[in-house]
């Protein structure tokens, strides 16, 4: 019985002798505990801030020019709608202001034109009570001077022609007169007289134009 507890004592030696002592290891990390979800987090030591102060300075700056740059873009389109507001306005102000001019100029051209009317009407009232030929030719005349005071009234001027040199963006040649070589070319007379108001032409004159027998 000794014996067996004396071997039981030395195997117990040299499995001690035998075996790897065993290394105690301290884990000093930090334990987190999240009370959220009542569970334990390990986590490590915070790591400290390794941006440079500039650098963090820098993006401050960007974030600051970035809102700055929201406030600008919509500033500008603020203005660009109340400019094109007021663009449109205006185009519709104007719009109505020329068409109340035409308006206006139309009818004053109308009134210049009633008095050409009542000479007329006059002038048929002479023929049909037997008026002498020369009261009616008067009052003609005068109804045609009238006519030319509302054109002229209106901007509208008459071609002059007789004598002027042929020239096909003013005139229209009707027929052609025999004359001498220095008459070649030129308006001998007028059948209906042209009219232009400022540059534009209303209508040409038709003429007739002296050409030299060849």
């Amino acid at each position: 019985m000794f014996e067996n507890l004396g071997n039981k004592r030395n195997r117990s030696q040299k499995s001690a002798e035998t075996e790897p002592e065993e290394i105690r290891v301290t884990d000093r990390r930090r334990i987190h505990i999240d009370d959220s979800d009542g569970g334990l987090t390990a986590a490590a030591a915070d790591e400290p801030n390794l941006k440079p102060s500039y650098v963090e300075e820098l993006e401050a700056r960007t974030k600051t020019a970035e809102a700055k740059l929201v406030e600008v873009q919509s500033r500008f389109e603020q203005l660009r709608a109340q400019l094109q507001r007021e663009t449109d306005e205006t185009r519709q102000r104007l719009n109505r202001a020329a068409d109340e001019r035409a308006h206006r100029e139309k009818a004053n051209f109308i009134t210049d034109l009633l008095p050409v009317r009542d000479n007329l009407q006059r002038a048929i009232a002479a023929t049909e009570s037997n008026s002498p030929v020369a009261t009616i030719v008067d009052g003609l005349k005068g109804t045609i001077a009238c006519f030319d005071a509302a054109l002229a009234a209106a901007g509208v001027e008459p071609l002059v022609a007789i004598g002027e040199q042929f020239d096909p963006e003013k005139h229209d040649a009707i027929d052609l007169l025999p004359v001498e070589p220095e008459q070649d070319g030129v308006v001998v007379s007028e059948y209906a007289r042209g009219y232009k108001i400022g540059e534009r032409l209303l209508r040409p004159a038709r003429v007739r134009v002296g050409r030299t027998a060849k």
